[in-house]
């Protein structure tokens, strides 16, 4: 259960109800500091909307975000994103074999902002081999693109487990469909 009441529009002076355009429990609570709640939203829809990377890239490194730091919202959400940007289930899948370090039919590239993904995750930086990597596969924009689309989850994904934002019930099939590691 949340640690903070979720928001309705009517909660907010008119001016900040637009925050919950789309009313899901992440802007529901977010709406509890709606400057703040902009200021996210606005690096958000940059990741999304502004930024030169695979969008497909881009949502497997929040994929494994999710996975890694067993976030359940974030993992939950991306996978239904992930579908609208030619991200399969075979690749979802892949995140946990990649993960658990099984073979898979994945191109180097996307290995590589999986690793990335992991290494900025356990270990806060992206090793030299990864990096060298990403850099063979992606020019300076798209690379730092990811690297910062790789921070902005790490910290999103922190945020929700500490204000214990929780899955929609609308969500929970995906978590079925593929699970989260056991902790």
């Amino acid at each position: 259960m949340a640690r903070l009441p979720y928001l309705d529009k009517s909660d907010l002076l008119p001016e900040h109800q637009d925050l919950l355009a789309r009313n899901i429990n992440l802007y529901r609570l977010l709406a509890h500091s709606p400057r703040a709640a902009r200021s996210l939203n606005t690096l958000a829809r940059f990741i999304r909307d502004g930024s030169r990377l695979d969008p497909r890239l881009r949502q497997m490194a929040i994929l494994q975000v999710g996975y890694v730091t067993r976030a359940a919202y974030e993992y939950s959400h991306h996978i239904r994103i992930s579908r609208d940007f030619e991200v399969s289930d075979d690749d979802i899948r892949a995140i946990a074999d990649e993960t658990a370090g099984r073979p898979t039919a994945l191109e180097p590239l996307a290995k590589a902002v999986l690793r990335a993904a992991r290494d900025m995750t356990r270990e806060l930086a992206v090793s030299d081999e990864t990096f060298a990597v990403l850099r063979q596969g992606l020019d300076d924009e798209r690379l730092t693109d990811l690297l910062i689309t790789i921070a902005y989850y790490n910290g999103l994904v922190r945020l929700m487990a500490a204000m214990q934002i929780d899955v929609e019930d609308e969500y929970l099939a995906y978590l079925d469909e593929f699970p989260l590691p056991k902790a």
